[in-house]
């Protein structure tokens, strides 16, 4: 590892510098897998009454010789299926099926905004012909749970096929680098359409219906303009500006190491002492000056490979973990690993959030205090404002369960919810 000075070195050229992308994955170097590409803004378009008979739009989606053949979806490397028995393409074929494959993990923020658009779609077309399997590759290590996963399934109410990818068999057989990632699948068997990352849903759907057309399904009948709308808050920037909307935060060292490996992209964590060792207790010290798309720390943390832990018990919520950000709602991956559930004070600019101001999970006690209370292991939403914003965020436990995996940030001003 470089020494220290370097360290510092090199994180204010980065910040100075910053070019990042949007996604729910590691940007690590050595990883499989790459940040799925930032969605376009969508503006939704002036409403118009809703004909009887909708036609498919043209929508080219030809068969040439660089046209992928899908793989089958069951492995040695597959787990377990929720909401169906084993599906296997061949015989989806030979029932001349069409083949939506969706790569998600439960706790992937990009992912989870996907998912009316994937149970409408569900809803609209199964009894036509189209099927939706749902592969639950998992980012961390708590996401290999079934347990978890069948409670992500029954929670976002998501009826189509699941099937766990725990060891990635059916990602690296579609040489797959992103969540979320969308293939599409003719009733030949042919890859004929993909999207990667959040967006493009009119399209995806105007893929859908044609596949569904050439599979001898009528799909005329059923209106294709009813997708959610969604808008981005006008003066957002993109995550590639050091003043855009902040980038997704990795806690552990797997992905801040890798990243100061690189040499191209700043970490995530900017306290020096972070890069001294992995895996270890250390006693941080806020360097102060807190600058978008990063972490600082403050006290006794443990640096493991994928998140960071509060490393002692506290009495007075002194050791914290901030950040500045630009954004309009942020979200927190966080774990328990007993059956104690446990409270996490959150400020935003010093002060408790506001009763508008506040994600879906928080509450206040009494004093007018904002807290969440940790009780799984999955994505808690911290903050959600009107508009694109700037603040400076501290989260704080007494807990020495207090674990930390990721952060993530949205400029939607208008979206579904899931």
């Amino acid at each position: 590892m470089p020494r220290p000075a370097a360290i510092l070195m090199f994180l204010g050229l980065a910040v100075a510098t910053l070019a990042f992308l949007v996604g729910c994955t590691s940007e690590s170097e050595d990883s499989t897998t790459d940040p799925a590409p930032p969605a376009a803004a969508e503006v939704a378009p002036k409403p118009e009454p809703t004909p009887t008979a909708v036609p498919t739009p043209s929508l080219s989606l030809p068969i040439t010789e660089d046209t992928l053949t899908a793989p089958r979806i069951m492995g040695e490397g597959i787990n377990e299926w929720i909401n169906s028995e084993e599906l296997i393409l061949a015989e989806l074929q030979a029932e001349n099926k069409v083949v939506l494959i969706d790569f998600w993990t439960y706790t992937c923020i990009n992912c989870i905004r996907t998912l009316p658009y994937l149970k409408q779609w569900h809803d609209k077309y199964a009894d036509r012909g189209l099927v939706i399997i749902g592969v639950h590759t998992p980012e961390f290590e708590f996401e290999k749970s079934l347990d978890n996963v069948k409670e992500a399934v029954e929670g976002f109410e998501i009826k189509y096929p699941v099937v766990q990818d725990n060891n990635y068999w059916t990602w690296n057989v579609f040489n797959n680098r992103y969540w979320p990632a969308k293939y599409l699948i003719d009733k030949d068997g042919y890859v004929r359409y993909s999207h990667f990352g959040e967006g493009k849903y009119d399209e995806t759907e105007q893929a859908i219906r044609l596949l569904l057309e050439e599979a001898d399904q009528a799909v005329a009948d059923i209106s294709d303009d009813e997708n959610p709308v969604r808008l981005v808050a006008p003066n957002a920037l993109s995550s590639r500006n050091p003043d855009g909307l902040t980038r997704e935060l990795y806690a552990g060292t797997h992905r801040n190491y890798s990243a100061l490996r690189s040499g191209i992209r700043a970490p995530y964590v900017l306290n020096e002492e972070y890069y001294k060792r992995a895996n270890t207790d250390t006693e941080y010290t806020d360097p102060g000056d807190w600058q978008n798309h990063h972490i600082y720390l403050q006290g006794l943390w443990h640096n493991g490979e994928e998140s960071l832990r509060h490393a002692r018990m506290t009495e007075d919520f002194e050791d914290y973990m901030a950040l500045s950000f630009n954004a309009v709602d942020v979200n927190v991956v966080l774990r328990t690993q007993s059956e104690t559930p446990y409270t996490v004070q959150i400020r935003m600019d010093g002060e408790p959030l506001s009763s508008e101001d506040a994600g879906n999970d928080i509450w206040f006690d009494d004093e007018g205090r904002s807290f969440i209370t940790v009780d799984e292991p999955r994505l808690y939403g911290l903050v959600r404002l009107d508009g694109f914003e700037s603040h400076e965020l501290t989260l704080s436990s007494n807990s020495d369960e207090f674990e930390v995996f990721a952060f993530t940030f949205g400029a939607y001003v208008l979206h579904p919810e899931v």
